[in-house]
């Protein structure tokens, strides 16, 4: 790069980086908090993202990727399933696509490429399960919809420091993965959520937020 575009590039970073510290600890924070926060004039921000709609949308994009690179990984680890199902499972959490989900439903419109990645997301999603069931590790009773929500409750944990909310975070996840494992034989109650029960959960936080016209069609509900 170019030196004019490589601190460019720098200050994109420290905005996106800024951007997500603020909006976690405040959704209803003002762009211009992400400004001060970031080090840069409000007006170079706005070069770079017109709304604080947009800097959410560019967060949350970048996050579904990564959850997508984090699936990926998880079907080229050659490592033992049940030790790689593990890993992907806590990556995914560090990723944080679902705390942006869960804190900011309904603040953007979901594009093609969102819906295209999430496609791309659960197809390897399938995959793994079928797997990682395959080798012995998953339960059998386990489908898509159970760890559509597994994650979930875990990003609503909050702690006055963000260390401990991290650990405790990955201390329920642990907790949840146990229950996951296949040396685990009690039997569950209810069927595996086929999904619509999930897709109806993020309906009515889209319809409390104002904006129905998000609302997932049924056929493209997100993974996480």
């Amino acid at each position: 790069m170019s030196g004019r575009r490589a601190e460019a590039a720098r200050n994109d970073a420290r905005i996106l980086a800024a951007a997500r510290s603020v909006f976690m600890a405040d959704p209803n924070a003002p762009i211009s908090a992400v400004a001060e926060r970031a080090g840069v004039g409000i007006a170079a921000l706005y070069r770079r993202y017109a709304s604080k709609e947009e800097l959410i949308l560019r967060l949350y994009t970048d996050g579904i990727h990564a959850f997508l690179a984090e699936v990926e990984a998880a079907l080229a680890d050659d490592d033992d399933p049940w030790t790689a199902f593990r890993r992907f499972a806590h990556r995914s959490l560090e990723a944080g696509t679902g705390s942006l989900s869960y804190r900011f439903a309904g603040a953007f419109g979901f594009t093609d490429e969102i819906f295209a990645v999430y496609e791309r997301s659960n197809a390897g999603m399938e995959r793994l399960i079928e797997r990682t069931k395959a080798a012995g590790a998953l339960r059998p009773d386990i489908g898509m919809g159970d760890l559509q929500w597994l994650f979930l409750p875990a990003y609503a944990i909050r702690a006055t420091d963000d260390l401990l909310a991290r650990q405790l975070r990955h201390r329920f996840l642990a907790i949840m993965l146990d229950g996951l494992h296949a040396q685990n034989t009690t039997p569950l109650p209810g069927p595996s959520p086929d999904g619509e029960e999930y897709g109806a959960y993020w309906e009515d936080q889209l319809r409390k937020s104002g904006k129905p016209g998000t609302v997932f069609p049924k056929d493209r509900t997100p993974t996480t």
